[in-house]
């Protein structure tokens, strides 16, 4: 490639000078200063040491042609010559006198000879001429300008260069080839399926001009966070094998008012001279952010002048251009209209995140790296991880290679992948947090209430795992669950329900057992309320507003889109009141559970007191035993469930075998 990686020119530009741009220009100042002296010389320094060491008693300024009369009379002892002066030391009526004479001749033949003949001591430079003169009129110009182009220099290689930097974009963009491939990509097979026409067009883009298709000419890809756009984007570069310039979003804004659209332009220009090349601009939303958002008055101008011309730009390529646009966001709602239109950003790509198999295939991709013990099962830890992205699960594998290298292990192990799951759902354990006995009580009997409900209650998420170590930045316990369906993309109202059941589990297990209740049930009761919330407003599964929608949100990639509410205070008074019955019912029904399974909790309740971490499968079976115990018929809601999950895990293991 003509360009060199970015990253290369950093290391390159990563020395002493650059480092140190203070010191370097003191550096060149000196040693202008010096030269400028070794030029001009010092007209003063040897009359000062004349003073000092012949006793000079005075000085006269006087013509060149009686300093000349007096070395010819001999009174004359030292003489000092420059290209412009010159300085004698003589004895006249037994006093030691200087005389200067200035505006002397370019060069005097005599006077040397005279000197010689009288023997008298000189030193200096006599007659620098027309090129000394020069020198010394110009000189301090070139130092001005020499110091000024210095000064833009140093400011330019911190901006990307142009004029004091603004305007172009070679430091800013990433530019090679990458060496990634489609089969490092891993759990977003739809999304490669989509791209692979754009690499056999950038391989052999005859095929298509011949046909007259037009190939797309941008691919936004959007996704939340960590499914791996930029990763997809670098493989379809990796295997057309052609030239990739990779710049974020941001590195377009710049406090200078039109920086932006040149950079823009600079980096279009150079794509289309490495030419079949793939321009990649990450964080899109950066600069492609829709204009209409800064009211009537407009929004930011510099950001819209770099938009239009990437608008402008992409409309600029030829239908012969091999050069294709590919884009990541994780904000697409807030794109502008223009740049999604057909013929520029052609195709929305969408990278979610990985199901099953695509998560047993990232697994199985960033494992190859690590040593795994022989009984590592990968398909336990891609069922465990349901709802992580690909950077999740690349991190998962990391914090497992970690937890086995801190306890001296040779190889990682079932139970390290275990752990570094809990880590991501739940967070750090907390072994040095000393908690009473009194609060760990009340946390064992709060989450056996959780675990009972969920084991309990059809709809709701069988449990599979109990603990009361203190986990993440304010979890005293936790109750993990793992769902059975992960393809499911919808929830029926009885599953909503369910759930809040579960989540009131906790306080209702506090009231009936300690009779005493405590702070630690807040975030359950958050969520239960906005269960609630939701299925009046968004769901209309309730008689409050039947199907009307009091309340419209944004989708976001990102968990945090807009939410607009526009309903009557008379609505919001029936909603609190529906909140709050229903809310009352679900808790009585609850607690009636809970005090009719009384022995089920304190049997679960003293496990946990005694070995602080259960499984599901313990859950389940001191549940199983007490109603046998009590000739009750079983309530599990998971039976059936669990059965046909072994029976399908046991059949996978054999076909494995």
């Amino acid at each position: 490639m003509a360009k060199q990686n970015n990253n290369q020119d950093n290391n390159n530009n990563n020395n002493f000078f650059n480092n140190n741009p203070l010191l370097a220009f003191a550096i060149f100042s000196i040693v202008i200063i010096m030269i400028f002296k070794s030029f001009v010389g010092d007209s003063g320094g040897l009359g000062n040491m004349l003073d000092s060491s012949n006793n000079v008693t005075q000085t006269k300024t006087v013509k060149y042609s009686e300093i000349k009369n007096e070395i010819a009379k001999g009174s004359v002892t030292s003489v000092k010559l420059t290209p412009t002066t010159i300085e004698a030391i003589a004895d006249v009526d037994g006093r030691k006198t200087r005389f200067v004479a200035q505006n002397v001749p370019t060069y005097d033949e005599e006077l040397i000879p005279l000197l010689e003949k009288k023997k008298i001591t000189y030193e200096g430079i006599m007659g620098g001429g027309f090129l000394s003169d020069l020198l010394g009129s110009l000189l301090p110009i070139l130092i001005f300008f020499g110091i000024w182009i210095f000064l833009a220099k140093k400011m330019s290689k911190g901006m990307g260069g142009g004029i004091l930097g603004a305007g172009k974009a070679d430091k800013l963009i990433n530019s090679e080839k990458p060496e990634t491939k489609f089969h490092d990509v891993q759990g977003v097979e739809e999304a490669k399926d989509e791209v692979k026409e754009i690499v056999d067009f950038l391989k052999f883009p005859e095929r298509y001009i011949e046909l007259g298709a037009k190939i797309p000419k941008g691919l936004l890809l959007v996704g939340p966070p960590g499914t791996g756009k930029t990763l997809l984007a670098k493989a379809v570069a990796g295997e057309a094998s052609v030239p990739f310039f990779s710049v974020s979003g941001s590195s377009f804004i710049e406090m200078f008012v039109g920086v932006g659209a040149s950079r823009v332009r600079d980096l279009f220009a150079q794509a289309k001279k490495e030419a079949p090349a793939i321009i990649f601009i990450d964080e899109i939303d950066a600069i492609g952010k829709s204009r209409s958002s800064g009211g009537q008055m407009g929004g930011n101008d510099e950001r819209e002048q770099t938009l239009n011309q990437l608008l402008a730009e992409m409309d600029g390529f030829g239908a012969n251009t091999p050069v294709i646009v590919l884009a990541a966001t994780n904000r697409p709602e807030t794109l502008d209209a223009a740049l999604l239109r057909a013929g520029r950003f052609d195709r929305q790509v969408l990278v979610d995140k990985p199901d099953y198999d695509g998560r047993l295939a990232i697994l199985k991709v960033h494992s190859k790296d690590v040593k795994l013990a022989t009984n590592v099962d990968l398909r336990i830890v891609a069922k465990q991880t349901a709802g992580l992205a690909g950077a999740d699960l690349a991190n998962i594998i990391n914090e497992a290679a970690l937890l086995a290298g801190r306890f001296n292990k040779k190889e990682i192990e079932q139970e390290d992948l275990l752990e570094s799951i809990e880590r991501s759902f739940v967070g750090l354990e907390k072994k040095n947090r000393k908690i009473s006995e009194i609060e760990k009580k009340i946390v064992a009997y709060h989450e056996s209430g959780h675990a009972l409900m969920a084991e309990l209650t059809p709809g709701a998420t069988r449990v599979t795992k109990v603990s009361i170590i203190p986990r993440g930045l304010g979890a005293l316990g936790y109750t993990l669950h793992l769902p059975e369906d992960e393809e499911r993309f919808l929830k029926q109202k009885h599953e909503l329900m369910a759930e809040i059941d579960v989540l009131l589990g906790g306080r209702a297990a506090e009231e009936v057992f300690i009779g005493e209740i405590s702070t630690g049930a807040g975030n359950d009761l958050d969520r239960a309320t906005a269960i609630l919330k939701d299925m009046i407003s968004v769901y209309g599964m309730t008689d409050v507003a039947g199907l009307m929608v009091l309340s419209r949100s944004q989708n976001s990639f990102l968990g945090a889109g807009a939410v607009s509410t526009d309903y009557s205070e008379k609505m919001a008074e029936d909603m609190d009141n529906y909140i709050r019955t229903t809310l009352n019912e679900r808790y009585t029904y609850v607690k009636n559970t809970l005090t009719e399974y009384h022995q089920a909790i304190e049997n679960m309740t003293a496990v946990l007191l005694d070995v602080e971490v259960i499984e599901g499968k313990k859950v389940r079976e001191i549940i199983e035993n007490y109603e046998k115990e009590n000739n009750l018929k079983s309530r599990l809601a998971h039976g059936d469930k669990i059965a046909k999950a072994e029976a399908a895990a046991k059949e996978e293991s054999d076909t494995d075998a």
